[in-house]
């Protein structure tokens, strides 16, 4: 009780100093903390002292593997005291450059989860009979107004993390690395902390506080007394005492006059007195116990001399600072959508050498996020249907460890590539685990639900094709079969449309390529098989051979003389020329008109809306990088440094030509030297004529580019070059974490351009990076994927950012052999498409499994209850996410106001019977959320509009933000003609539970 009042005793203390005192709040906490155990205890023992926890990840190693039930009671106590405080809320603290919205959202949402599901083990009842739960953010979690996010390492600051914490219902936001000289701006004229708006089409409903870490970052150097050095000896001039000398009488002084200098150095780059001071760093509070006793000395020192030092200091967490600064409503600027990427720390340290460390677990990351997402909304369709065979509780095991795997690469030292060679293959085997208990259960579902073909000879494949969009998808998809005479039929023995070719891989296989088209959440299903057909036989249909057409080799060349003998491959949207001098890429030409088959013709040909030649160049080139610190600058996992200029990595390059009826291949081999037997770079691009219907535009449309990088040479960096003469104004328009479309204007820098690279290899030679094995010794092939659409600005506004999320989510190929014994079914079980409209993106379907009642009041009320009682899935509640892709303005068409139906939208899933409007994560009702209103000098405007309908069943409406709407409205039961509003904005900011039956 006395060190509680001693608290309330400073925290009065704070208003009733002179006006010149600086009042610094203490904020202790561990970046990756350890030392969870002593810390623990040492709160125990003086409640003066405070904690804030970041990692949960790091929280919950400890919390499930070594925690004994007395320190979870005292964690309980600690929390419900307010002496220890999470912050963050997810499972790790994210990068934000390279990781996509999906994977941000659902790295927040699991850890949410998984501290809710398992409240019978966190509801310990304490000695007044009440129960304290763990919140993130928060004492306790009903109190989700003191939510608070620390996004302090990560390299850069992408303009999608704050509205991500905003929607999820956070207050105020942590950042800190962003590039030096704008932080030097933003010091000088105290703008360290403002309101950010991340999305310019939600504004002021998204807004968010945010406070940026100085100059000094997360780290206070100079006032750790851990058992262990892990710092570098203090400066020359001696200014931070040894942190391993403990405070005493005779050095308290010197300490004090450090502290204080340091405070009032900083203090003027805040608007207010009130100084946010991290107490901490990387692995810190080994000893807790070491660390606070030397701590309060220093402090009460201060305290006793506020007179002489003109600083008052107190411990405090994140939420009490924050509280005490919005009591203040101190007016602040307004920032606006732009973030702050890509991030230097100084002039030659350019922090994007990250985006292509360890491409090939960055490529890894993304096809297992898709395969999550896909797996979860085909689990979804088959326990809302009639199922045979398979047993829930197996199915909903096989679904546990990808989406934990998938939010804990997403750290900012792991999708970024900056981490050790082990480290990786922890990642590597996890993710891979996950995905293959994901394959197993869509392969479970598929046995379940389809039949297998009798009178069938061994040999073939029965393939099911399932289209995880909820839009009717037509694109082409690639399979490998050892036999070049195949034929392919459909569920119904129709004959499909199908290509045979050459293997771009094998040279001992084929590549079979096959037109589809499939509705929304739904499959198709294929029989492949080798053709027995004799001559003279029409009643089997084989897959078109294409014809394949060698250019050689060809010299890289200097001279003028380019561009005179050129061939051309076209559909109908583009013709593309190749410099059959060089075999390299002269142009693109997007036609404006074009030849209308007959009508029983597969592809039709419609006029474009530009038809220009445009000059195209693409080529592979390599910066060699300097590896040793002593010579200067260096290029390492995390930057990318350079003092030589650019150079081509080839000297030949080698071209043949695909031709067929379906797609035409183009392969370019890019060859190091003249002798090289095996190409270091490759470019396959395809370009397939456009179907007949609207599902084929973004097939026809595009022309896609696979790249195959590697091995390289050691200290490499590689990039590809793609030359225009387009006039751009030297500004680049690049997405926010496949979020929203960023205007990036072009940036010098003293030692070079920054540029991103598709793959890299280094070595450092400093005894440092060999004593950690921090090399990125990348002897690995990586594979890139790009859709390159080309046309006038209304085209690409139209199909680019549906392309993106189809690029993103392609249809998932599942095969087995046709010899194998299956389950015979009459024919296929009866599907029903989930079709939305076309600027509408489902984001997520899925049986989330959650325990918890979905009002967490309720839920704490039953664990009073019963803390012991067992809760049970509810596998009728369905999580579902919409998405508006477009922006505000952005298109005359596709940003205006979209009605959807939800009834009619799942009827294929089942009737809907109640629909509750939740946070972003899914875990709190939205009526539960009153995030604070921070004060601005720019007025706030929500945007938006409620506009009811006469049409029976639940409504959901889109809406433009030009005009007013509370952000947030509640679906309610079906039939009760409620509307629902989802702003027109590419954040998913609708998050619904659907109760179906």
């Amino acid at each position: 009780m006395g060190s509680v009042l001693t608290q309330l005793l400073l925290l009065w203390l704070l208003g009733t100093q002179p006006e010149a005192t600086i009042r610094v709040f203490v904020v202790p906490y561990s970046h990756l903390d350890v030392g969870r155990l002593l810390t623990v205890q040492e709160l125990t023992r003086n409640k003066q002292h405070r904690f804030i926890i970041v990692d949960q990840e790091f929280f919950r190693l400890w919390w499930d593997g070594v925690a004994s039930a007395k320190q979870k009671l005292q964690v309980h106590e600690l929390v419900g005291q307010g002496c220890l405080e999470f912050v963050l809320g997810g499972q790790v603290m994210h990068d934000e450059a390279v990781t996509h919205v999906d994977d941000q959202i659902l790295q927040l949402t699991v850890c949410e989860n998984k501290y809710l599901t398992q409240q019978n083990d966190l509801a310990m009842t304490d000695q007044t009979g009440e129960t304290p739960s763990l919140g993130f953010g928060s004492v306790p979690s009903e109190q989700r107004e003191n939510s608070f996010s620390w996004q302090v390492d990560s390299f850069g600051a992408s303009a999608m993390t704050p509205t991500l914490f905003a929607l999820a219902g956070f207050n105020a936001h942590i950042i800190s690395r962003i590039d030096y000289d704008l932080k030097e701006i933003m010091k000088n004229d105290q703008e360290m902390q403002f309101v950010r708006r991340g999305s310019r089409s939600l504004l002021a409903q998204q807004e968010i506080f945010t406070h940026v870490l100085d100059e000094n970052g997360y780290c206070s150097k100079g006032f750790y007394w851990n058992e262990k050095d892990v710092f570098p000896d203090p400066p020359w001039d001696g200014m931070d005492p040894n942190k391993t000398v403990p405070v005493t009488l005779s050095n308290v002084q010197h300490y004090a006059d450090t502290l204080s200098y340091n405070v009032r150095r900083r203090a003027p780059w805040f608007l207010t007195r009130y100084m946010l001071w991290p107490w901490g760093c990387d692995r810190q509070f080994f000893s807790a116990s070491v660390q606070f006793a030397n701590m309060d000395h220093l402090m009460s020192y201060i305290n006793k001399h506020i007179s002489q030092f003109g600083v008052l200091m107190v411990y405090t967490t994140l939420g009490e600072y924050f509280q005490t600064l919005y009591s203040e409503h101190e007016p602040v600027q307004v920032q606006d959508h732009c973030d702050f990427l890509p991030y230097s720390s100084d002039m030659f340290h350019s922090g994007t050498g990250f985006y292509a460390s360890r491409s090939g677990l960055k490529g890894l990351v993304r096809r297992a996020s898709a395969l999550l997402y896909a797996g979860e909304s085909m689990f979804t369709r088959f326990m809302l249907a009639p199922h045979r065979f398979l047993d829930q509780a197996w199915v909903l095991q096989q679904l546990q460890k990808l989406p934990w795997a998938v939010s804990e690469v997403q750290h900012h030292e792991a999708i970024t590539g900056t981490h050790t060679p082990r480290v990786s293959d922890m990642f590597v085997g996890r993710l891979s685990n996950g995905m293959h208990g994901v394959q197993k259960l869509m392969s479970a579902i598929i046995q379940d639900r389809f039949p297998a073909h009798t009178g069938l000879e061994p040999g073939g494949y029965f393939a099911v094709i399932y289209n995880p969009l909820a839009w009717t998808v037509t694109t082409i998809i690639t399979l490998t079969v050892d036999f070049p005479e195949v034929s392919v039929t459909d569920e119904s023995g129709h004959p499909v449309p199908a290509q045979v070719q050459n293997s771009k891989e094998m040279p001992s296989v084929y590549d079979l390529l096959v037109l589809t088209t499939i509705p929304g959440l739904s499959y198709r299903y294929y029989v492949i098989k080798p053709s027995r057909r004799a001559k003279g036989d029409t009643q089997e249909t084989e897959a078109m051979m294409a014809n394949t057409k060698q250019f050689g080799h060809r010299p890289r060349r200097h001279d003028s003389s380019m561009g005179r003998r050129l061939a051309h491959v076209e559909n109908d949207c583009y013709t593309v020329y190749l410099d059959k001098d060089t075999n390299l890429m002269h142009s693109i030409w997007e036609r404006g008109t074009g030849h209308q088959q007959e009508d029983n013709a597969l592809f039709s040909f419609p006029p474009l809306q530009n038809n220009q030649t445009i000059q195209v160049a693409q080529q592979f080139m390599e910066y060699e990088v300097n590896s040793d610190e002593d010579q200067g600058p260096i290029s390492d996992n995390y930057v990318f440094t350079s003092n030589e200029t650019v150079k081509s990595a080839w000297e030949t390059v080698g071209m043949e030509i695909v031709k067929g009826e379906l797609v035409t291949e183009i392969r370019q081999y890019f060859y190091r030297t003249v002798n090289d037997s095996d190409p270091t770079y490759t470019i396959y691009s395809r370009l397939a004529p456009r179907p007949l219907g609207s599902d084929g535009e973004l097939l026809g449309h595009r022309i896609e580019q696979e790249y195959r990088v590697g091995p390289l040479e050691l200290n490499c960096e590689a990039i590809l070059r793609t030359s225009t003469n387009l006039i751009t104004g030297r500004i680049l328009y690049s997405d926010n974490n496949g979020y929203q479309m960023q205007c990036r204007a072009y940036k010098h820098h003293e030692n070079n351009i920054a540029q991103v690279m598709l793959h890299r290899r280094l070595l450092v030679k400093q005894p440092w990076a060999l004593s950690v094995n921090v090399m990125l010794n990348d002897t690995s092939v990586v594979h890139s994927v790009l859709w390159l659409l080309l046309g006038p600005s209304t085209l690409t506004r139209d199909l680019g950012q549906r392309s993106g999320v189809a690029l993103q989510h392609r249809p998932i190929v599942l095969l087995r052999e046709l010899s194998e014994t299956a389950r015979i079914h009459p024919r296929p079980q009866h599907q029903e498409a989930v079709t939305l409209p076309p600027s509408v993106h489902l984001q997520i379907l899925s049986i989330p499994g959650w325990t918890y009642n979905s009002n967490h009041t309720t839920h704490m009320q039953n664990l009073r209850k019963d803390n012991q009682a067992e809760a049970k899935a509810e596998s009728r509640r369905v999580l579902l996410r919409l998405r508006h892709l477009y922006e505000v303005d952005e298109d005359p068409v596709r940003s205006q106001p979209v009605p959807v139906n939800l009834q009619s939208v799942l009827r294929g899933l089942g009737s809907v019977v109640s629909v509750e409007e939740r946070s972003l994560t899914g875990t709190w009702d939205v009526s539960t959320l009153h995030r604070w209103h921070w004060p601005a000098q720019e007025p706030s405007h929500l945007r938006g509009m409620v506009i009811p309908t006469s049409q029976d069943g639940v409504e959901g409406e889109l809406c433009c933000a030009d005009k007013e709407c509370s952000p947030w409205s509640t679906l309610q039961a079906a039939h009760s003609r409620k509307t629902k509003t989802v702003p027109t904005d590419p954040i998913p900011s609708q998050c619904l539970f659907v109760l179906l039956n």
